[in-house]
């Protein structure tokens, strides 16, 4: 079988003449590359069902398979060069000089600053390598000098964010700089840029600032429980743009940081993680309520919750209808176990009334009437219509 003459005739795009041709690019380049990424893929997958097999600590098993998955993609980035350059030849130089001269063609100039498509490429290792930077130094000041400091989790939160900031700052302006982009020029490009996009991104840029205000005046920090709105959470990260929060039913819910600044904001364990939790239970009017009172303080001393040195504290707190309400505060010792310790009280003021025999009225309404009878009703004369229906009658 013959195969047709286009498959075998080098690849022509405009003025440009490729040394190979589609065949030679599929036979070998397409189907070589693919039986690489099969097998690198097989022995990755054989490597990690090993090592999940293993009895090694779940830590220590992440940290293998992401080893495992990083050597993986290095083979076949080797591969694909090794199969690139034979199939190129003789003219792998010289495709290469061609290509790197088409990439740094400058597509925009200011000034001095020429930007390509070689310079955006440069621009993404400078954001990694300036985030990485960032969490570097702030885990080197949280566990070095921070631990010899005595300060609040505000402050220590509040230094750490400017700490993380003010390197990834730096470390993006040399970064810039380095690969030869001048940056009073992008001054005067952002300003541009800022006219037009200034309406369509007012929302980002109020959130930013609002994530500074947040940083320096720390009403809210990491790990702090908070009532934002009708969401109950605690905080997980705060960012410069919006704030993670992880809800109590294990839902992670993202607020932008302008709705934090805007409106009342309930947190929980701003200066102290201890709050009080308060359960209302109402009693029966022939009830004796001095026992009452020690019925439920015993209960909320068995709080598995309850802070240490702080004893509870019970209160009448109002006659009702049905019958009398009263009020059991306990003091807990983390913001973020309310809801339990609050369930918890219920349920154990329940069991200790039921043991004591203390009765939870029901709901119920007496009537009372006064003095006097009522008419009896008039009897029917016999022969009579029940009701006048308004016909003539014959």
């Amino acid at each position: 079988m013959q195969l047709p003459d286009w498959l075998s005739e080098q690849i022509v795009l405009g003025p440009i003449r490729l040394p190979f041709s589609i065949l030679e690019l599929v036979l070998e380049l397409a189907l070589p590359l693919l039986g690489v990424t099969l097998f690198v893929w097989f022995i990755s997958f054989l490597l990690r069902r090993l090592v999940r097999s293993t009895e090694l600590n779940d830590d220590t098993k992440v940290r293998v398979i992401r080893w495992i998955r990083l050597v993986a993609r290095l083979l076949w980035t080797v591969a694909l060069i090794g199969l690139v350059s034979r199939i190129l030849g003789a003219e792998l130089a010289r495709w290469t000089a061609t290509i790197f001269r088409i990439l740094n063609q400058p597509f925009f100039s200011s000034g001095n600053t020429n930007i390509s498509v070689v310079t955006l490429i440069l621009v993404v290792p400078v954001f990694y390598l300036a985030g990485w930077l960032g969490r570097l130094s702030r885990t080197m000041v949280e566990h070095g000098i921070l631990k010899r400091v005595n300060l609040d989790p505000a402050r220590q939160f509040s230094i750490l964010s400017i700490v993380r900031f003010t390197v990834m700052t730096l470390v993006v302006i040399i970064g810039l700089s380095i690969i030869g982009i001048n940056l009073s020029s992008l001054a005067v490009i952002f300003g541009v840029l800022g006219i037009g996009l200034g309406f369509g991104l007012q929302d980002v840029v109020g959130n930013m600032f609002s994530g500074i205000v947040i940083i320096f005046s720390r009403p809210i920090k990491e790990g702090d429980r908070v009532l934002i709105g009708d969401i109950e959470g605690t905080v997980q990260h705060i960012k410069l743009i919006h704030t993670i929060v992880n809800t109590v039913t294990e839902e992670t819910i993202i607020i932008p940081n302008g709705e934090i600044t805007g409106n009342r904001v309930h947190n929980c364990s701003y200066d102290s993680p201890s709050i009080i939790v308060c359960n209302l239970v109402q009693v029966s009017y022939g009830i004796d309520l001095d026992r009452v009172g020690r019925v439920l303080v015993a209960a909320a001393m068995n709080n598995p919750y309850r802070l240490d040195g702080k004893e509870p504290t019970y209160q009448v707190w109002s006659f009702d209808d049905s019958g009398i309400t009263v009020r059991l505060c306990t003091w807990i010792r983390d913001a973020r176990e309310r809801i339990p310790a609050f369930a918890w009280t219920n349920l154990e003021i329940w069991r200790a009334f039921r043991e004591t025999g203390v009765e939870i009225p029901f709901p119920q309404m007496d009537l009372h009437v006064k003095g006097g009878t009522m008419p009896a009703p008039e009897a029917p004369v016999q022969g009579a219509p029940a009701t006048d229906t308004g016909e003539p009658q014959s």
